[in-house]
């Protein structure tokens, strides 16, 4: 049997429509700064991003009567509007299976540790409110025939809590939210890149007053490079993950986060140490996810070399055929790559085999039309020959088809259809991938309100740290539209963003201006190229799922001796639109400076290996095996438990990365809410902690 979807359904689903902006509003005036013309916009509260925790926050806001407006380098472009995988998952409380038991669920969100106990909490009690809201908005979250939504089982989910609307689910989530914003008049500036976050006061006293972006519709002869202020005591960080920082990426283009413009002022970051990698299709084509039913289809993966010879070299690693093809399969719900899963012939041996393929200059595909050939010495492939799990799986979908693309045409017609959206038919010729950095879990330290040290400043999605070392696939999307309504609740009870802000804040401005301006050197001879490549080189090949001690302490040496390059020379450009771009990789030159000497400081410090990487290390305790023997090269260091009870902090202060460690939070499971005692904290908003706002 073959799931027949008609094809205006799989249209639908797969080409999202996004809602045209509204015209913008013009500035309310300009003055003479810096020797340019600067174009001034006042608002109560700037959200950065408009992703879907952007989108969320500014929702939320503008429903609480709050003046917001949302800046946007690119509406539309992001992580959430382009990123997904096979039926990219939305991480909720279930309705059965445990599922609606918060606790547990809270558990399980922070079960790798370096997390948060009461955010973990906070994304597992506001899961149910955030679906039923997106649902309500009109995202069209399956069901069955009594109303239940349907349910399966993803990575780091012992439950099966998740659920999809297809490929394209936070693209309807960006849609909807979208949607709702423009209906509510909330303002978009869209082609606005937030450059400078500006601050007066001194300590804890630090607060935000404004931010500088760069606008190409501000651009005139007295403002070359369309420098512009926008006003504001609240800003609301929602650029998402920096997706440059990786050569090897499937993250879209042109996505550069927040980190480095968010250290220039003295915002603290946590857990950059922490990633997310995994196999999908680079984005010099089209990046994608290759995670769920695409390898649960179980697809023959081999390699070519220079020559054009293919190599099936699966069977070099595992010990029979089947134990190949269940390894496989499970890459569908252990996609991540971990450090821990390349033991015992686990399901991350698929990724280490990929990495090393591709390190030697081969290029790794997945043939929907070939089942795997056989281990070498070992019986062919066959449906009745697969690990019990695999076998029960497939069995309950009904994928009994001879051919990959036929059981993953039964399983999922979407997934087919999505890749021939971009000129690839995975049905007629194989796909190339490799191995991908993916997600950020780290990011700017906050707490259950989505509040950072720095006053006035919020950070939500994935430019927020609140994320330990894995966490279940789809956790993210739901922790955005947690923390985008938590830190909307938070502003709004402030009373600070009630009104459009008033305050004459020129002259910071103006220090902000000049700081800008010298960064950006027309005769430097560092080029945005120059500083990508190197970047990006650095990081893929030092930082990536395998690391060694040596390695990342030398690629932490060049990285801060770029930025005192950076420092010195400046970033040339030549047109204005470089010029942005400028900026930009100054600051994912710095972001790469924190990543890397928070990876070192954890190494340095007896850090072992866990979700993101495998620290390698000719005296450690896990050693990989192949079928042919030990993988002494990739022999690596155990996780130490105890590094799970904390975070690595990192600021900086002046030109120099500060680091520390701080304990993780923690959440008294045992204790009980008693609504006559608790509601006066509610009635009064003593819940949301004001004193020192």
């Amino acid at each position: 049997m073959t799931i027949d979807v008609r094809q205006e359904i799989l249209d639908a689903l797969t080409d999202v429509d996004m809602p045209r902006l509204p015209p913008e509003a013009a500035p309310s005036e300009t003055v003479r700064r810096a020797g340019i013309e600067v174009p001034i916009y006042r608002a109560g509260c700037v959200v950065v991003g408009s992703g879907a925790a952007g989108l969320r926050a500014a929702v939320e806001l503008k429903r609480r009567g709050d003046d917001v407006v949302i800046v946007s380098q690119s509406a539309w472009g992001g992580t959430s509007a382009c990123s997904g995988s096979d039926k990219q998952t939305l991480h909720t409380a279930n309705t059965a299976d445990q599922g609606d038991n918060y606790k547990a669920m809270a558990r399980a969100i922070r079960s790798g540790g370096a997390m948060d106990e009461d955010t973990a909490y906070v994304e597992a009690v506001g899961s149910s409110r955030m679906m039923a809201s997106l649902q309500f908005l009109g995202l069209p979250l399956p069901q069955d025939p009594l109303g239940g939504t349907l349910r399966y089982q993803t990575d780091h989910d012992e439950v099966g809590r998740a659920t999809s609307c297809g490929p394209r689910t936070s693209r309807l989530m960006v849609k909807v939210l979208a949607e709702e914003a423009i209906r509510l008049g909330v303002p978009f500036y869209n082609q606005t890149t937030a450059v400078k976050i500006l601050t007066v006061g001194e300590g804890v006293g630090r607060h935000v007053v404004g931010i500088l972006v760069m606008r190409a519709g501000d651009r005139t002869e007295q403002n070359p490079l369309g420098i512009a202020l926008f006003i504001s005591d609240v800003i609301v960080l929602a650029a998402g993950g920096p997706g440059e920082l990786y050569r090897d990426s499937v993250y879209p283009n042109g996505c550069f986060g927040c980190l480095g413009l968010a250290l220039e002022a003295g915002v603290e970051l946590v857990n950059l140490t922490e990633s997310q990698f995994g196999i999908g299709t680079r984005r010099e084509g089209f990046p994608w996810n290759l995670s769920g039913t695409y390898v649960q289809a179980i697809p023959h993966i081999y390699s070519l070399d220079s020559k054009g010879v293919e190599h099936h070299f699966l069977g070099e690693y595992y010990r029979s055929t089947q134990e190949l093809a269940s390894n496989v399969f499970r890459k569908g719900y252990q996609w991540p790559f971990h450090a821990t899963r390349m033991l015992e012939f686990g399901s991350s041996l698929v990724d280490l085999a990929i990495s090393s393929e591709t390190a030697a200059g081969r290029r790794v595909f997945m043939d929907f039309n070939r089942n795997p050939p056989p281990v070498p010495g070992d019986l062919p492939f066959s449906l009745e020959r697969l690990d019990e799990d695999v076998g029960l799986y497939l069995g309950k979908a009904g994928a009994g088809q001879n051919r990959p693309i036929d059981r993953l045409r039964h399983m999922n017609p979407l997934a087919i259809e999505l890749y021939r959206r971009y000129k690839i038919d995975i049905a007629e010729e194989p796909l190339e991938f490799a191995v991908n950095n993916q997600h950020m879990n780290g990011g700017i330290m906050v707490d259950t309100w989505g509040r950072s040290n720095l006053g006035g400043c919020y950070a939500v999605g994935e430019a927020a740290g609140t994320h330990g070392v894995t966490r279940p696939g789809g956790a993210a999307l739901n922790a955005g539209q947690v923390f985008g309504t938590r830190a909307a609740e938070h502003i709004s009870a402030s009373g600070r963003a009630k009104r459009t802000a008033t305050e004459d804040i020129t002259g910071t401005a103006e220090a902000g201006i000049i700081d800008v301006l010298a960064a950006l050197r027309t005769a430097s001879p560092l080029t945005v190229k120059s500083i990508r490549s190197e970047v990006q080189a650095r990081m893929s090949e030092k930082a990536g799922i395998l690391c060694d001690q040596q390695s990342v302490a030398q690629a932490l040496i060049e990285a801060r001796q770029l930025n005192a390059d950076i420092r010195a020379r400046g970033v040339a450009y030549g047109r204005a639109a470089e010029a942005v771009r400028g900026v930009q990789w100054r600051h994912m030159a710095l972001a790469s400076e924190a990543v890397l000497s928070a990876l070192d400081f954890f190494i340095r410090n007896g850090g072992g290996s866990r979700g993101a990487r495998a620290i390698c290390d000719a005296v450690g305790e896990s050693l990989p095996l192949a079928s042919a023997g030990p993988l002494e090269e990739y022999r690596f260091r155990r996780e130490r438990e105890a590094d799970r009870d904390k975070q690595i902090v990192v600021r900086l202060e002046g030109d120099e990365i500060r680091l520390s460690t701080r304990a993780n939070r923690t959440f008294d499971e045992s204790a009980r809410s008693f609504f006559e005692r608790d509601w006066p904290a509610w009635l009064t908003g003593r819940i949301y902690d004001l004193a020192d706002d």
